[in-house]
């Protein structure tokens, strides 16, 4: 409060108060734009004013200027962009696991990349052989995406930008159906990581500090591979008639072979063709061979069964878990 002679008489006069000027301050400060905040490197400034009248008008009086400079906020998100777990089946090689990558920091960033194949909670541990980093169109081309190699080609990216990399991994052979296994990812910022509030002095951009985020500038997420398998067995059976009407195996009877498959499982099997050879002391009866309740013909044509003079095949293709085939044929004892 200052007091001021004006005609002979005291009047009293208010200088705003520092919470009014500390108001003012931060009114003035730019609204963030984007997710990552504002820009690293980028300069706050502002300059303070009081207003009064000291009796002869109003009168104006500015403070000094403050400027502070943005340090680089490091922060890093990676999520699995599969919508459920990866199906594979024993054995197989060059599984893909995809996932993205975000800055969620608010200056350019390198991200060192890591997975972990072997942290437990699964059935069983993928085996990753190579990481690859999407060209762009988010489908992965072993010919246009980048092989990434620790240290050489770190993904470097700007505030708010994402990157899809692909994970390449080997399923092991002796997993069993339904098995599970899970592989992360994990991305690191190279400036460093830590505890929240962590400092780099003089690190991030524009030549201010790195400061670690919330996520400790090293975020990861999990991706999941569940085991799609099959596996087949095969049960024969052997219906006799005799010349005579009853079911002995003498010479003239007939032999009726029933061969049933089964496929059992989440997957399927390709391929799949049931071969047997006409016994010792037998004789194939032309045209005996059915498919279910398909008559096959003898001859190799348009239809899935054959005899070839020794033996009789029935190619069944592919067929999937909970499905069977049976195949049926016919010989005379000589």
């Amino acid at each position: 409060m200052v007091n001021a002679p004006v005609g002979g008489a005291l009047h009293q006069y208010r200088i705003p108060s520092i919470s009014y000027i500390a108001l003012a301050v931060a009114l003035a400060l730019p609204m963030q734009a984007q997710a990552a905040g504002t820009r690293a490197g980028s300069t706050i400034s502002n300059t303070a004013t009081a207003s009064y009248d000291a009796g002869g008008g109003t009168q104006t009086v500015d403070s000094n200027r403050v400027d502070l400079r943005v340090d680089e906020l490091l922060d890093v998100t990676v999520d699995s962009s599969d919508p459920a777990d990866v199906a594979t089946t024993p054995g197989a090689t060059a599984q893909l696991l995809t996932f993205s990558v975000t800055n969620n920091g608010n200056g350019v960033e390198s991200f060192g990349l890591t997975t972990i194949a072997n942290g437990g909670g699964d059935d069983y541990d993928p085996t990753v052989t190579q990481i690859y980093i999407d060209n762009g169109d988010g489908v992965f081309d072993a010919n246009t995406d980048t092989l990434y190699t620790p240290g050489a080609n770190d993904p470097t990216l700007n505030p708010d930008q994402s990157v899809t990399i692909f994970v390449l991994s080997t399923t092991p052979a002796g997993v069993g159906d339904g098995n599970r296994g899970t592989v992360s990812l994990v991305a690191a910022a190279k400036t460093g990581t830590g505890a929240p509030g962590t400092s780099f002095p003089g690190q991030g951009e524009g030549g201010g500090d790195a400061v670690v985020g919330s996520t400790g500038a090293d975020g990861q997420d999990q991706g999941a591979f569940v085991v799609s398998a099959a596996t087949v067995s095969l049960v024969k059976s052997a219906v006799v008639v005799d010349p005579f009407g009853g079911s002995e195996p003498v010479p003239g009877a007939t032999i009726t072979y029933t061969i049933t498959a089964t496929v059992a499982g989440s997957g399927s099997v390709n391929g799949l063709a049931i071969t047997d050879n006409i016994p010792a002391d037998t004789s194939y009866v032309a045209g005996s061979i059915t498919l279910g309740a398909t008559a096959l013909t003898d001859g190799v044509d348009a239809d899935a069964g054959d005899y070839n003079g020794t033996r009789v095949n029935v190619a069944l293709g592919t067929v999937a878990g909970g499905q069977t085939r049976t195949v049926t044929f016919k010989t005379r004892i000589d």
